[in-house]
C-alpha cells in the first residue's frame, strides 16, 4: 500500500513533440525521463495486429511452428502460446492476479505441438514480440484486445486484476461488478487504469471491445491466408490508450494537427483528462525546453554517473546485458561499508530507471559492489524491485548469488533504443575497438612476404590510413627497406584519410591491379 500511495504522489507528464516524419515521445517522472519512443513513418509497429495465418512448418524438436503471416519472415509460435495461455502475456504494466470466472479455466497441461498444428493449416494469430534481428515476430494463439480499462481475452474463461491495484476493498468492488457484466465464457483483465472505474464505464468498454471482436471476426471469415485483419493503433493512439490517465498530470503536444486528434479522442473516451492536455506553442523546440536533449543523447553512453560520484558501466551483448557498479569518486563520510551501501542504493534506483529508459529486455545481470552485512544486501535489492515496479514491462529480479550479482528479466517486445536507433560503426564492425597501428603494420608485413614469396610482382603501392603510416616512417623505419631487400620488390607507401585505421590496401604497379585488401 506504501508503494501504491508512492506511486501516485509522482509528477508525471508526457511530452509529445511531432515531426515531418517521425513522431518522438518522453516520459517523465518528476522531470526526470524515464521512457523515450520514437516512431518514424516507415517504421511498422506490429506488437497487437492480428493475422489469418497458415502454417508452413511444425518442429517437434523445438515444439514450435513457424506460421505465415504475409511478411518477409514467418512468424514463431511456441507451444506455450497455443491454447490457453494468457497467462503468459502482460496486458497491463506487470503481472496480474487471477479470478476464476463463471466459466472455469481450461487445462494448463500443454499438448505436444504436433497434435495441435498441422502444416497448411489456418489459424488467427497475434504479434506479441517484434521481429529483432534476425529472428520474425512472435505470435501467440491467445488474442486479446487491449481498451483503457479492460483487455478482452475471448479464448480465456477468468478476471484478471492488475496487482497494482492493491486496496482489497477497491479488488472485491471491481470483481463485483464484473461478475455481472461478464456471463459467458470470456476473459476479461482489469489494468491499472480501472481503479476508480464506474459500472457503467466497465459495461461500456466491455460491450465496445466484445463487438470489436466480432468485426475481427467477420473480417477472418472473409479474409484469404496470409492476411492482416486487425491493426493495433500507433504510438500516439496507444500511448492515449494505455498511459494517460488520471496519474498523468500533463501531455503536452507541440504539433496543433496532434493536438486537435488527441483533443476529440479524449472528448469521446475520457472526457475527464482533457483538462491536462496542452498545446506548446513556443517557437522553442519542446523538447529542449524540458532539457531533454542532452538526456537522450546520454542514453548511448556506456558510463551513466550517479549523482554521488558513482557510476554504472551497461554493456550489450547477444546473450545478456552486463550493468557494472562502480563508486567512482564517491568517497563517503563513514567506514567503506556504508559508502557501498549509500553507492548500490543509488545505483539500484538509476539501473531500474535505465532498463526502463533504453528499453533493454531479455536477461540482465547487475553486478553491485560487494558488501559484507547481509542485512545490506538486502536493502539494496528491496530498493531495486521497489523502482522496479514503475516499469510498464514485465520484470523479476531474483536473489542475490553467491558470487554477489543480482539476475533479472525484463519482458523483450521490441529491440531496445540502442539497437532500434544505432548501427554499427563501419570501422570496427561494432567491436567498440580497433587494432593499434603495430599490429596493422605486422600483418601488412605478413601480407608483403607472401606475395614476395610468388615472385611475381616488381613494384607495390601500400595505401594505408595516416596514423598508420606515420606509425611505419616513426617507430618502424627500416621495416620497409628490409621487406624491398628481402623481396625484390620496391614499395610505395600512400596514405589515405579516407581507410579506416586498421585497413591496408596493396595494387601492383603500374597496372594498379589490387592484390589484397584487410
Amino acid at each position: 500500500m506504501a508503494n501504491q500511495a508512492r506511486y501516485k504522489t509522482i509528477k508525471r507528464e508526457i511530452i509529445i513533440s511531432a515531426g515531418f516524419n517521425q513522431t518522438r515521445v518522453a516520459i517523465l517522472e518528476d522531470g526526470k525521463l524515464v521512457e523515450f519512443l520514437v516512431d518514424h513513418d516507415q517504421d511498422q509497429r506490429m506488437v497487437g495486429d492480428i493475422y489469418k495465418g497458415v502454417v508452413r512448418r511444425v518442429l517437434p524438436g523445438m515444439q514450435a511452428a513457424f506460421v505465415d503471416i504475409g511478411l518477409p519472415k514467418h512468424g514463431f509460435l511456441h507451444v506455450s502460446d497455443v491454447g490457453n495461455e494468457l497467462f503468459d502475456m502482460d496486458f497491463e504494466s506487470g503481472a496480474v492476479e487471477e479470478e476464476k470466472a463463471a466459466g472455469g479455466r481450461r487445462s494448463r497441461k500443454l499438448q505436444s505441438i504436433q497434435d495441435q498444428l498441422k502444416e497448411g493449416q489456418e489459424l488467427i494469430v497475434q504479434v506479441i514480440k517484434e521481429p529483432i534481428g534476425t529472428k520474425g515476430p512472435r505470435v501467440t494463439t491467445e488474442v486479446s484486445l487491449p481498451g483503457r480499462l479492460l483487455v478482452y481475452a475471448p479464448f480465456e474463461s477468468r478476471i484478471g486484476i492488475s496487482r497494482k491495484i492493491d486496496d482489497q476493498a477497491v479488488r472485491n468492488k471491481i470483481k463485483d461488478i464484473l461478475r455481472a457484466i461478464v456471463t459467458n465464457r470470456e476473459g476479461i483483465i482489469v489494468r491499472t487504469a480501472a481503479e476508480d472505474t464506474t459500472a457503467e464505464e466497465f459495461n461500456r468498454e466491455y460491450v465496445s471491445l466484445k463487438n470489436l471482436w466480432r468485426k475481427v471476426r467477420r473480417q477472418a471469415s472473409q479474409s484469404p491466408a496470409p492476411s492482416l485483419i486487425y491493426q493495433e493503433m500507433k504510438l500516439i493512439s496507444g500511448l492515449l490508450r494505455d498511459v494517460f490517465n488520471d496519474r498523468v498530470d500533463a501531455l503536452v503536444v507541440d504539433s496543433k494537427e496532434e493536438y486537435r486528434i488527441i483533443r476529440e479522442y479524449l472528448r469521446i473516451i475520457a472526457p475527464k483528462l482533457t483538462g491536462r492536455l496542452q498545446f506548446y506553442k513556443d517557437s522553442e523546440p519542446v523538447f529542449t525546453r524540458y532539457n531533454l536533449d542532452e538526456e537522450i543523447r546520454r542514453v548511448f553512453n556506456r558510463k551513466v554517473w550517479l549523482k554521488k560520484g558513482g557510476y554504472i558501466v551497461l554493456e550489450q551483448t547477444e546473450a545478456l546485458v552486463s550493468i557494472d557498479v562502480n563508486t567512482g569518486r564517491y568517497t563517503g563520510e563513514k567506514d567503506q561499508e556504508e559508502t557501498i551501501l549509500r553507492t548500490n542504493l543509488e545505483a539500484a534506483r538509476e539501473i531500474a530507471r535505465q532498463v526502463r529508459l533504453r528499453d533493454l529486455g531479455g536477461i540482465i545481470v547487475c553486478d553491485f559492489i560487494d558488501m559484507e552485512s547481509r542485512e545490506n544486501q538486502q536493502k539494496v535489492l528491496d530498493e531495486f524491485r521497489r523502482y522496479l515496479k514503475f516499469d510498464r514491462a514485465k520484470t523479476k529480479a531474483f536473489d542475490i548469488s553467491q558470487l554477489g550479482l543480482v539476475e533479472m528479466s525484463r519482458q523483450r517486445v521490441r529491440s531496445s533504443l540502442y539497437h532500434s536507433l544505432t548501427v554499427p560503426c563501419p570501422a570496427c564492425e561494432g567491436r567498440g575497438r580497433i587494432f593499434t597501428p603495430e599490429v596493422v603494420s605486422g600483418e601488412l608485413e605478413l601480407a608483403l612476404r607472401k606475395i614476395g614469396a610468388a615472385k611475381k610482382e616488381k613494384t607495390l603501392l601500400l595505401k594505408v590510413h595516416p596514423s598508420v603510416a606515420l606509425h611505419l616512417m616513426e617507430e618502424e623505419s627500416p621495416l620497409l627497406q628490409e621487406l624491398e631487400e628481402k623481396t625484390g620488390i620496391s614499395l610505395q607507401l600512400r596514405d589515405d584519410p579516407m581507410m579506416r585505421q586498421d585497413t591496408f590496401a596493396i595494387y601492383s604497379l603500374p597496372s594498379r591491379k589490387q592484390l589484397e585488401i584487410k
